[in-house]
């Protein structure tokens, strides 16, 4: 199973909330597609019992420092390419829509994950999967939801988190 959120911004709660629910459900890897925002969330997210792989968004401008506290637990980049269980994902934050178009359309990627709207969304563009888990951290929507896909099925599940 694949844990997916974006857009955590620094809140704590929200953090511990995915973190705890990634680790209950067994997941094999999280995928962040950006925003995580400040240095000091890093030791919530080396509680994850599994594999993390993250990206930079518009919003994180401490990189360095991001890079820094987040060594331990993978390379901050702003797009990766993920390979797992035989699918090849995409993962970026997704500030420029004409880039997530074209990763869309190219046909290379099984899955492409991004965040930054905000907005849960769930779609499909030329047999590839688009997932936007929406905002962990709910500043915007008032919800905080992360996502789940399996792997086999490619069935992906929003979740809102209490």
């Amino acid at each position: 199973m694949i844990g997916i959120m974006a857009d955590s911004h620094d809140n704590l709660d929200a953090i511990d909330k995915a973190v705890e629910f990634f680790n209950r459900q067994n997941v094999d890897i999280v995928l962040h597609a950006g925003d995580l925002i400040s240095p000091f969330t890093a030791p919530r997210f080396e509680k994850l019992k599994m594999r993390f792989e993250a990206v930079f968004g518009n919003n994180d401008g401490e990189k360095d420092g991001l890079r820094k506290a987040f060594n331990k637990l993978c390379d901050l980049s702003d797009f990766k390419i993920i390979n797992f269980e035989g699918l090849k994902i995409a993962l970026l934050h997704g500030t420029d829509e004409r880039i997530v178009k074209c990763i869309l359309k190219s046909g290379e990627f099984d899955v492409v994950v991004r965040g930054h709207t905000h907005e849960a969304k769930i779609d499909e563009v030329n047999n590839t999967l688009l997932i936007n888990p929406g905002e962990t951290c709910g500043y915007v929507s008032g919800k905080k939801t992360i996502a789940i896909l399996d792997p086999d099925t490619l069935k992906p599940k929003i979740i809102e988190l209490e």
